[in-house]
């Protein structure tokens, strides 16, 4: 089965028609971003040109993926807060580190991190973090690493990479088919694992056995989901043919309603009641995956009772417990040396969770409510003060609100 990142290169592959070949003013100082190859000195703007320039061109790849968590990487309030607290611990001396991820051409400008961090401080960066550029001037991707390491085309080639054969020609650049972008490797480089204080080795691993689940096994590749087909045209006025959307579903998107199923089985014995919750993940990889220390999934028993009072609650939480070199609980994985405890659900796992309590009273019928949401952000109130404060939506910013992902809900009647 072809992934539908096979047919989704061109959308962004040709992006750099205007990228590499428009004439536009940089957004920056080209002496301060000015880079000596012994030949002639090569800026940032010209090595990963700014996906703006990419929207003359390709106008609907653009929109999808402006919407898109991407396009945020270094614009988001947490990571903003995030990157204060990692800058001002032990470990802050590496600046680069959160980069290497959230906008990974820093790895070609490692003397340039400083103009990293001002542009994410400032809340309204004019630098992309992962954009056009960032993903199609890959050319290969290193897997002896761990993470796995992204290789760069080199500063100042027109040659951008993609899975399309037929790409279309054009006078800014050069296209060229990569098998790399035929598969799930091309994402390992930022969605294996993430740094922490000390080497964790498995127990830091984001997707977990990824590559021996149904779906992988089946022929599924990451795009399958995250970048999920449809028709339309990758540049403007190019005939409409089978592309790749760009809005990479995940946790933002309808795809997450996909993510699982839960059952629900109802035992009554007198005056205690149990309920037994099935909880089916149905994605190939760990649920939930990027930073599990401070994103979790939770699953959240409601029974109400007459009046729909709720009578009783109680959750379940996946996710995973951090500490640091003192010993103390912590949320952020670049201070972690210790990981005390995992509930991660992992690939395509079923698991079964019991509660018991006593049966509602005064009525005839009872509701069992159950829901699996990715849960609000968490941490420090000092850390969650900072993201409220760095948000333009304040405190009403979505993410400190739960997100649900499926919900099940059951009558059950009581036999007198």
């Amino acid at each position: 089965m072809r992934s539908v990142l096979h047919k989704a290169g061109l959308s962004i592959v040709v992006a750099g028609i205007v990228l590499l070949g428009g004439a536009a003013s940089h957004l920056w100082d080209d002496r301060l971003l000015a880079q000596q190859d012994g030949k002639a000195p090569i800026t940032m703007d010209k090595a990963f040109p700014n996906s703006n320039k990419c929207k003359r061109c390709h106008e609907r790849v653009f929109e999808e993926w402006e919407t898109s968590p991407l396009s945020r990487s270094i614009h988001s309030p947490a990571f903003r807060a995030a990157l204060d607290a990692f800058l001002a611990s032990p470990g802050g001396k590496d600046k680069a580190l959160c980069f290497r991820c959230h906008a990974p051409h820093v790895r070609e400008f490692p003397d340039k991190v400083q103009f990293f961090i001002d542009q994410a401080k400032s809340g309204d960066p004019q630098m992309d973090g992962v954009a056009c550029s960032q993903c199609h001037l890959i050319k290969q991707v290193d897997r002896t690493k761990q993470p796995p390491e992204p290789k760069y085309e080199p500063a100042g080639s027109k040659t951008l990479y993609g899975p399309y054969k037929d790409f279309a020609q054009n006078l800014a650049h050069q296209s060229m088919e990569l098998g790399l972008f035929h598969k799930s490797d091309l994402c390992l480089n930022c969605h294996q694992a993430v740094p922490a204080g000390a080497n964790l080795g498995k127990t830091n691993d984001l997707l977990g056995n990824w590559d021996q689940s149904k779906a992988i096994k089946s022929g599924k590749e990451c795009q399958s989901c995250h970048m999920p087909e449809q028709t339309g045209e990758s540049a403007n006025g190019e005939k409409k043919r089978t592309v790749a959307n760009h809005t990479f579903p995940g946790r933002i998107g309808k795809l997450r309603q996909e993510a699982a199923k839960l059952d629900i089985e109802t035992k009554i014995e007198g005056d205690k009641t149990t309920v037994a919750v099935k909880v089916q993940s149905l994605v190939p990889h760990n649920l939930p995956t990027t930073h599990p220390a401070w994103a979790s999934v939770v699953l959240q028993l409601d029974i109400k009772g007459k009046n729909l009072r709720t009578v009783f609650a109680e959750k379940r939480v996946y996710g995973r417990t951090y500490q640091d070199a003192k010993g103390q609980n912590t949320i952020f994985d670049f201070e972690a040396v210790k990981v005390v405890e995992d509930t991660v659900l992992k690939p395509e796992e079923l698991r079964v969770e019991t509660f018991t309590f006593p049966t509602p009273k005064d009525t005839r019928t009872f509701d069992v409510e159950a829901t699996l949401s990715y849960a609000a952000i968490s941490g420090p109130p000092a850390f969650l003060q900072r993201i409220e404060a760095e948000s333009s939506k304040g405190a009403s910013d979505p993410v400190f609100q739960p997100i649900d992902i499926v919900k099940k809900t059951e009558n059950i009647p009581l036999v007198k």
